[in-house]
């Protein structure tokens, strides 16, 4: 294989790691941002119920005051019925006294209903408190391994930087600048496998002569469709045979 051809093979995939470490440090604030919005979602969610358990608590006050008030005008009436001295004022105590009931026992109701709502709060908070616990701890955890893998990925971009400074160094120069053109234009990919007699990264067809002039690997041979630069891996011997 011609030398040129070797380094630049080895050249793109220095390349394409480089690429693949930095996208990885890319989204890094992205990813501790999703993990600080898990955080909010969460305790968000453990304020909320805590302010309808307020809210709750808040209604069942108001509903005791209520049902305070109408059972201290119930005592009242029932008393004055005791003094009565007319079947006019018989019956509009009566009506009194019922439309007193009638309220204690409709916000005695909604007291009930207060309470069973308070029970249910109680769950969710406990479970609201729960997950954000959870969470707390999954999220302290993927930070973790995110700074570890920040320190591994800063460690490796070096040592592929300078590999990438060594090889650079070996190529010559019209190899490079063709490689670092072709990259430039094709997102980062120059390289090319040339198999079956397509180039397996743009799939068109190569002409029989330009692949087999790349079966060679001595010379550099461009796709004559996407342009980069095409190579080829021999098949594996085949292994002996046994007797």
């Amino acid at each position: 294989m011609h030398a040129d051809v070797a380094r630049l093979i080895d050249l793109q995939r220095i390349d394409s790691a480089i690429h693949d470490a930095e996208r990885t440090l890319a989204g890094e604030p992205g990813r501790l941002q999703a993990l600080d919005s898990r955080l909010t979602s969460a305790r968000g969610e453990v304020d909320a119920v805590k302010q309808r358990i307020a809210a709750n608590t808040a209604a069942r006050r108001e509903i005791d005051k209520d049902i305070a008030l109408h059972q201290g005008r119930l005592s009242k009436y029932r008393e004055q019925s005791m003094n009565v001295k007319t079947n006019q004022e018989y019956h509009a105590i009566q009506h009194e006294i019922a439309f007193a009931q009638n309220e204690v026992k409709s916000h005695e109701e909604r007291m009930l209903e207060r309470m069973m709502e308070s029970d249910e709060l109680a769950g969710a908070l406990k479970a609201a408190e729960s997950s954000l616990v959870t969470a707390q701890h999954e999220v302290e955890a993927s930070k973790r391994a995110i700074a570890a893998e920040h320190d591994v990925l800063r460690e490796k971009l070096a040592a592929l930087k300078a590999e990438r400074t060594s090889v650079v160094e070996q190529l010559t120069p019209s190899a490079l600048s063709v490689f670092e053109l072709v990259s430039s234009r094709r997102h980062g990919v120059a390289m090319a496998e040339a198999r079956d007699g397509i180039c397996t990264v743009c799939h068109v067809r190569l002409r029989p002569q330009v692949f087999n002039s790349v079966r060679r690997n001595e010379a550099i041979i461009q796709c004559d469709s996407c342009h980069r630069i095409l190579y080829f891996v021999p098949p594996a011997a085949a292994p002996a045979a046994t007797t």
